[in-house]
């Protein structure tokens, strides 16, 4: 029965790699008769799974979508990649946060402990929904640093400067590593340069961390209520836009949140209350804006935003008119 269902499951991995297989392909790889494959296909066709028979000259075999999901047998990498897409789903998606949870939580349970202790150790803070850039980044780098934020251990790491070429390296940083965090399609690690005395953020896709890591430390409080609001004043500078302003908005700032766009800043005054600082191409545009929201708003400023707001409520009311 053991040796079954190992076939089974070699069976199973097999027909999810490639689309379509010849059977006696098939039963070379497995080492048995074409009948036997034939048997266990059946088998699998039993549990659930969609195997349909191909015609042709070789003949063989299709896993097929069905009406209903069948458990998926991934390798390792499958494993880890797709904890990894469950932890940052929302960075683009609204609306499945509670899906990717429940989805994340039953890979977890099933894992062997070893990438069990590994996907743990990627604790990922989305700060930007609506990224108009995407960078790549190793897996491994993200493991490796992902282990040091968890165990509070200090990295080491090199670090290729903005703009240097593949053999232009600065020395060797020591980092106290506090969060990783996604901005704007990028990864960035937040962290305490324990040789600059001072906060730092650095791009993970420029990041090449060392082994072993560093002792072990306390870890410091951030110079903001979270990390998100952290990053967010960081990469204020960022925005090209020549236009900037603030409103106090009367809705939660989690709802405004998800609508605010790349570069919004938004901060809780009460459970009902917001304010909300957004960038535009010209003042009338960024007044707009604001009232995109449906809810009642009051300008902060400066001058000129309060200035396109009230010749822009007397064009809508001669428009309404």
């Amino acid at each position: 029965m053991s040796e079954t269902s190992a076939r089974l499951l070699a069976l199973l991995s097999l027909l999810q790699a490639r689309r379509d297989w010849p059977g006696q392909l098939l039963a070379e790889r497995l080492e048995v008769s074409p009948r036997t494959v034939r048997r266990d296909v059946d088998r699998l066709r039993d549990l659930g799974y969609p195997v349909r028979a191909t015609k042709g000259p070789d003949g063989g075999y299709r896993l097929d979508a069905g009406a209903d999901l069948p458990p998926l047998l991934f390798d390792d990498d499958q494993a880890i990649a797709v904890a990894v897409a469950l932890q940052t789903a929302t960075t683009t998606v609204t609306g499945i946060e509670e899906g990717a949870l429940r989805a994340l939580a039953t890979v977890r349970q099933v894992m062997p402990a070893r990438l069990r202790q590994r996907v743990d150790a990627l604790q990922v803070t989305t700060v930007d929904r609506y990224a108009s850039r995407r960078t790549t980044v190793d897996s491994e780098q993200l493991i490796a640093i992902g282990t040091a934020v968890r165990a509070n251990e200090v990295l080491r790491f090199d670090y290729a400067s903005p703009g240097a070429g593949t053999e232009e390296w600065v020395p060797p940083r020591k980092v106290e590593p506090h969060h990783l965090v996604t901005w704007g399609g990028r990864w960035y690690l937040v962290g305490w340069d324990l040789d600059r005395n001072d906060w730092r953020t650095f791009r993970v896709d420029r990041m090449t961390p060392k082994t072993p890591t560093g002792p072990r430390f306390a870890p410091r409080e951030l110079p903001a209520p979270d990390v998100a609001t952290y990053i967010s004043s960081k990469f204020r500078g960022q925005d090209r836009n020549p236009c900037r302003g603030e409103a106090i908005l009367q809705a939660k700032a989690s709802d405004i949140a998800q609508w605010a766009g790349h570069g919004a800043v938004v901060e809780e005054l009460t459970p009902t209350s917001c304010r909300l600082a957004l960038s535009g191409w010209s003042w009338t545009g960024l007044a707009a804006t604001f009232g995109m929201f449906d809810c009642d708003l009051e300008f902060v400023g400066p001058q000129e935003l309060k200035d396109a707001a009230t010749q822009l409520a007397a064009r809508y009311r001669e428009a309404a008119s």
